[in-house]
């Protein structure tokens, strides 16, 4: 989904991700303490841009050495591209004690001085009101492509009230297909959800395409499928941006003819997902 710059380098700490083509030479291994490590193999003119798929602290100690290492071969401008933004869902203290999780790792990030933070279809406004130089790319030419692939007519659903001022852009970017605003109920305390909500009387068979930034184990497309089952709709078809699916496929392809994801977070080796690739 990104093009490549003939004019910049690329340092890309996943082999398995890969956006930008080829990557600058470099090797890596672990310490028996458990500390990554990272020795550039070449010689680098110009600027560099790092990509890094960070699923933990460990993803995010690596780009930290890397940019290091950069800085020490005296590389005055480097741009880091993370997809997936790490804890972008801790972005409220809900109950006392807990961190405000997102902007410990903004606050890191912040301090390498990139010159530019590139990350995709963000939870939520917070994220890229905490991080600095950031560009964010929007779902919309992700979503455009997924349904490429469905001809039926179409309902956009919006799962949640967080979710209703992006796809409500969404929709005005495809053309002005319709929306249906959904809620569930979340018990801070615990996590669980209950009471998924349809603010719709009868979807009418029309195909309904469920689309959010984030399927972790899934809980929330479980029910609202359920939900929107329980109107009449048609197909159910999920879109998210970064697929975690800890939990697996299953429970979710009883529901969804098609689940469609990004390489953001993990390559999805499953037929039952379609997977677009940055």
């Amino acid at each position: 989904m990104r093009k490549n710059n003939a004019n910049m380098n690329y340092l890309h700490l996943d082999p398995d991700f890969t956006p930008f083509g080829t990557s600058i030479d470099f090797e890596t291994f672990t310490f028996s303490g458990g500390e990554p490590h990272i020795k550039i193999k070449e010689v680098i003119k110009g600027a560099v841009t790092i990509t890094q798929r960070i699923k933990n602290f460990n993803d995010l100690g690596f780009l930290l050495i890397a940019t290091d290492a950069l800085r020490r071969m005296n590389i005055k401008e480097i741009n880091v591209f993370i997809p997936y933004f790490p804890a972008a869902r801790q972005d409220r203290v809900m109950v006392s004690g807990e961190p405000l999780s997102v902007k410990v790792y903004a606050d890191i990030i912040n301090s390498q001085n990139y010159e530019k933070v590139t990350i995709f279809d963000p939870h939520s406004e917070v994220t890229p009101a905490l991080v600095n130089n950031v560009e964010v790319i929007d779902n919309h030419k992700f979503v455009k492509r997924c349904l490429e692939t469905i001809k039926e007519e179409i309902v956009l659903i919006s799962p949640d009230g967080g979710a209703l001022k992006k796809i409500y852009k969404l929709s005005a970017y495809l053309g002005g297909i319709e929306v249906i605003e959904c809620s569930k109920k979340r018990d801070v305390k615990t996590g669980q959800l209950s009471g998924f909500t349809v603010y719709a009387d009868d979807l009418k068979g029309k195909t309904a395409i469920i689309v959010d930034d984030i399927c972790d184990g899934g809980s929330t497309f479980l029910g609202l499928g359920k939900a929107l089952q329980e109107k009449n709709s048609g197909d159910l078809h999920l879109i998210v941006s970064h697929g975690i699916f800890n939990k697996g496929f299953d429970p979710l392809k009883e529901i969804y003819k098609t689940i469609f994801t990004t390489n953001s977070f993990r390559n999805v080796e499953s037929k039952q997902v379609i997977q677009i690739d940055f």
